[in-house]
């Protein structure tokens, strides 16, 4: 059998194994056809597809930059190298790579719209808009193009730009659950809560939340049928600061005469039972009681028909357990000056996480004013770590954090907590802790817009962003207003 044949053998059977979902195999195939044929630029090239699909995305750049180098005109492998770049959130590399495909073969709308989304990431909004509009002039029914633009538009604070585009994907695609969620999220920013919290429920026909949702055979309540003498659970979604927020209306709940189930996730377990009612806790994973409704955490606003005049924003519902309280009072010792609690940055993971979180050097100006600083943070990244070495009169206590109980009690002994938009923030402001919030220039919904107060945590005072990125501002604000405290 001749080399050539071998390798159209190996390469349609890598191509089959790969259609299969044997990864594994595939790349043995592909790893064959590189040993006949070192310079064989597809096969490096469709080995780097298929560790994308395995996520190995550090291997992936090196088969995709030897197919580069064997052939160096192939826009699908800049592409693709650019994808798994952006895997690896190195965004700015990931642009340079489309820049490559695109030079190379500018009639591709898909490219267009990976540059776009890369540099929505780094934040050029203004730029990002013009990629998305280039995908969509050369596909006009690209309905991802125009959610994503729609998204630009959002975050430069163009809102009827924004709602246009998602309003023109919905007549186009009417079951795109993205673009009836972020339109969502942009009515509850601006204050529109009616519609806000129907488009809302879209959620969870998203594609990474089609199976997460929970399917009981026991009806979904959204407060249309009667709870008297029924029992209802309440159940768990999305990150902890969402479930501290929403829990606040297992309070409304039980008022209906309705026995309560509640959901909870085990580091919010001792927190939770603090809650002024009789309700059931249930940890997450563990057997559930008969019910005979339920309803997710983050659908109760809906179910309340929630306005801006109607949000429950009653404080505190939740407290500090007394014996963590006792233990941390003793480990603090008698306050002397006033205590500051500070989280500066929330879950990497987080999807927003480059948008909301400081790195600690950035307050350093409020570090040397006259007060005693403690840091709330349960994990430190490795440039915090070394900032840390610094600033030595900074308490630490992520070693004795280990659930949010201890994060309750050490609330409760602070005088303010400043915070960015994490779940400490949202335990904080549950506390009526006065919590002084830094926020980016288009925050979260919930956080709405130009205000420096919330309608969910009436204890807070909220520091916004002038432009994109500008931190400073906030800071600047903030300490002006600790400065007033000294006097």
């Amino acid at each position: 059998m001749s080399k050539l044949i071998q390798i159209t053998n190996l390469l349609k059977k890598g191509a089959e194994l790969n259609q299969q979902g044997n990864f594994e195999e595939a790349l043995i195939a592909y790893d064959q056809v590189i040993i006949i044929k070192p310079d064989d630029a597809e096969a490096y090239y469709y080995r780097g597809m298929i560790l994308c699909q395995v996520d190995r995305f550090e291997e992936a750049l090196i088969s995709f930059d030897q197919a580069i180098v064997i052939n160096p005109n192939h826009a699908g492998t800049f592409n693709n190298r650019g994808v798994a770049l952006k895997e690896l959130s190195r965004f700015n590399d990931a642009i340079d790579a489309y820049n490559k495909a695109i030079a190379i073969e500018p009639t591709d709308a898909h490219f267009y719209y990976n540059r776009g989304y890369a540099l929505q990431k780094c934040n050029h909004f203004n730029e990002a808009a013009v990629s998305y509009e280039q995908s969509i002039a050369i596909n006009p029914d690209y309905v991802d193009a125009y959610n994503n633009l729609a998204n630009t538009f959002r975050e430069i604070k163009e809102f009827k730009k924004a709602f246009a585009n998602y309003d023109f994907v919905i007549a186009l695609k009417p079951d795109h659950a993205d673009a009836h969620f972020n339109k969502s999220l942009l009515l509850l920013l601006i204050g529109n809560y009616e519609e806000g919290w129907r488009f809302y429920e879209w959620r969870w026909k998203q594609k990474h939340n089609i199976n997460s949702r929970r399917h009981y055979k026991k009806p979904l309540w959204l407060g249309n049928e009667s709870l008297i003498d029924k029992t209802l659970l309440i159940t768990i979604e999305q990150g902890f600061g969402d479930y501290i927020q929403f829990i606040r209306y297992a309070l409304l709940v039980q008022k209906l005469d309705v026995k309560v189930i509640l959901e909870v996730p085990s580091i919010l377990i001792s927190v939770v039972a603090t809650l002024k009612g009789q309700f059931t806790l249930v940890e997450t994973g563990k057997p559930l009681p008969d019910f005979d409704y339920h309803c997710p955490v983050a659908s109760l606003p809906l179910a309340f028909k929630t306005t801006l005049k109607s949000i429950p924003g009653e404080l505190p519902y939740l407290y500090a357990n007394e014996n963590c309280k006792k233990k941390w009072g003793k480990k603090l010792g008698k306050k002397t000056i006033t205590r500051i609690g500070l989280v500066w940055a929330g879950n990497p993971d987080h999807t927003n996480d480059y948008n909301r979180s400081l790195l600690l050097k950035q307050f350093s100006s409020l570090l040397t004013l006259p007060f005693e600083f403690h840091s709330l943070q349960k994990d430190l990244r490795e440039v915090d770590a070394q900032t840390l070495i610094d600033f030595p009169d900074l308490y630490q206590h992520q070693d004795e954090l280990h659930d949010f109980s201890d994060t309750a009690a050490l609330i409760d002994a602070m005088d303010i907590i400043i915070s960015v938009d994490t779940s400490v923030a949202h335990l904080a402001g549950a506390m009526g802790k006065k919590l002084w919030l830094l926020l980016p220039y288009l925050p979260d919904f919930r956080w709405m817009l130009d205000r420096e107060d919330s309608p969910w945590y009436p204890c807070a005072i909220l520091y916004r962003q002038k432009k994109i990125n500008d931190w400073d501002s906030a800071l600047e604000k903030l300490k002006a207003d600790l400065l007033k405290l000294t006097n």
